[in-house]
């Protein structure tokens, strides 16, 4: 059986965690990309996957390639640019599917807003700003609740996602988003106030496991970048009834699915859905916690396969992910290598996301990660004396 793996950037979630489910299931793989050099670099010489250069973004492009290639038994993506590609691609082909309009629903920060408030099960004040425009026009008549929050309308990675106090400093920030995109249309709506968590799901387009989900520590305002992931087993059935019920509005219920919400005086709000798996290694250390072939279920959802109705999954222990990240431009001169450690109940791993030496921008995102600390223990504590342990014998300098 061939499945094929729609892809941009290699990472983490398909070189670890997806391709290595395709080879315990048996299965050809090949990758469509339009970076194959970076791909051939990342897998080295596996003979199990095909990796041909590919158009990914369009399409018929896909659908070509597929068509004079090999015949298909699954076509599937982790990416959230390439979700709608690959439902149009698979149900091209007449293999299972995501619904193409539930993908561009939630890749679409815009329509997802209108989507919601259409469907009577939440309303957030927003406004889409066309690409190209004079910001003062497309806000001049505009009543923005402040704070507000601006983003990319189809964004990912807290890119270019800010929060702004009030109409000039609004309209300075969209000046410099667009700066760096111009071509990008934008959305701004309300600040939602409460917790930050997120929820996990699988489904076949028929059975929806909840996997549990995470409380998220985000760095100070104005941005919004992950610092920290703390496993939650179960959110209280009321919060988790209010998100599956604005999923169901937006038509997701076919795969793996990361919604991201915030909590607050019992009500659940949406931040965004991302169609596809967690990422940034919380899908690794997810499969780990909870003992399930994740990646293998998920890959199975896209040929055809049902889920089981019960998901077993390992309880009664406590995880959590940090993030150490660039707080400055310039070049990384010192920091900690790999390390896979376990003591006093805990086992924790570290991977660098970037090598010393290396020079970067300051993206205030999630581009500006260093590295991924991942724990899993027995309760809480243990889990934060070996992450803070580690976090304190460790150091990461950034020369300007």
């Amino acid at each position: 059986m061939r499945l094929y793996v729609l892809a941009l950037n290699p990472t983490d979630s398909v070189t670890e965690g997806f391709l290595p489910a395709a080879r315990r299931l048996g299965l050809d793989v090949t990758v469509l990309t339009d970076q194959p050099a970076a791909h051939r670099a990342a897998y080295g010489d596996d003979p199990a996957v095909d990796i041909l250069e590919c158009d990914v973004r369009d399409f018929r492009a896909v659908i070509t390639r597929v068509s004079t290639y090999r015949p298909p038994d699954a076509v599937f993506t982790n990416s959230d640019h390439l979700q709608v590609q690959a439902a149009l691609a698979a149900g091209y082909f007449g293999l299972p599917a995501k619904s193409w309009q539930a993908a561009l629903r939630t890749k679409d920060k815009a329509e997802t807003r209108r989507t919601l408030a259409a469907s009577g099960v939440d309303t957030v004040w927003s406004a889409e700003l066309p690409a190209g425009r004079d910001p003062a026009a497309c806000l001049a008549g505009l009543d923005v609740p402040y704070p507000c929050v601006v983003k990319p309308r189809e964004g990912v990675a807290s890119e270019d996602v800010v929060r702004a106090e009030d109409p000039a400093d609004l309209e300075r920030r969209v000046r410099l988003i667009q700066a760096g995109r111009p071509g990008a249309a934008l959305v701004v709506e309300e600040f939602l106030p409460g917790e930050l968590l997120t929820l996990e799901t699988l489904g076949d387009g028929r059975t929806r496991h909840v996997l549990g989900g995470f409380r998220t520590t985000l760095s100070p305002p104005p941005y919004f970048i992950e610092e920290r992931l703390t496993f939650v087993p179960a959110h209280p059935a009321p919060v988790v009834d209010q998100v599956l019920a604005q999923l169901d509005a937006l038509g997701v219920g076919f795969g793996a699915c990361h919604t991201e919400f915030v909590l607050h005086e019992g009500r659940a709000r949406l931040i965004e859905v991302n169609y596809r798996a967690i990422g940034d290694q919380c899908d690794l250390l997810l499969a780990e916690l909870l003992g399930l072939p994740l990646f293998e279920h998920i890959l199975r959802t896209h040929l055809g396969e049902p889920l089981p109705p019960e998901l077993r999954t390992a309880t009664g222990r406590a995880a959590r992910l940090d993030y150490p990240y660039a707080r400055q431009a310039g070049t990384l001169t010192a920091a900690p290598g790999p390390a896979d450690l376990t003591a006093d109940g805990v086992r924790l791993t570290y991977r660098p996301l970037r090598a010393v030496g290396e020079r970067h921008p300051l993206h205030r995102t999630n581009r500006d990660l260093l590295g991924v600390v991942r724990a899993i223990g027995p309760d809480e504590d243990a889990v934060e004396r070996a992450v803070t342990g580690f976090l304190a014998e460790h150091r990461w300098e950034i020369t300007p």
